[in-house]
């Protein structure tokens, strides 16, 4: 994740699909939430507003998603694990 420009709790994951589509995660303490906002160049498309205690549930998704996809999708198992 790269750090965007503006406020500084904020970091870009580029869509992997490209023609400028990112996905962005910007901490807004001042609001008690976490926006995450869907963009293309510089326009934003959608957001979401996410109360604190739900981020935990987000990064546990992203989380184990990675762990077990992670070696399937970039390293195939053998066989023999």
């Amino acid at each position: 994740m790269e750090r965007a420009p503006g406020p500084a709790r904020t970091g870009v994951v580029p869509d992997t699909r490209g023609e400028g589509r990112a996905l962005r995660a910007t901490w807004h303490h001042e609001a008690g939430v976490v926006v995450l906002s869907v963009w293309r160049d510089n326009v934003c498309v959608s957001t979401v507003r996410l109360d604190p205690d739900d981020v935990p549930a987000l990064v546990e998704v992203l989380v184990s998603g990675l762990a077990d996809g992670y070696d399937v999708t970039r390293h195939p198992r053998t066989a023999a694990g």
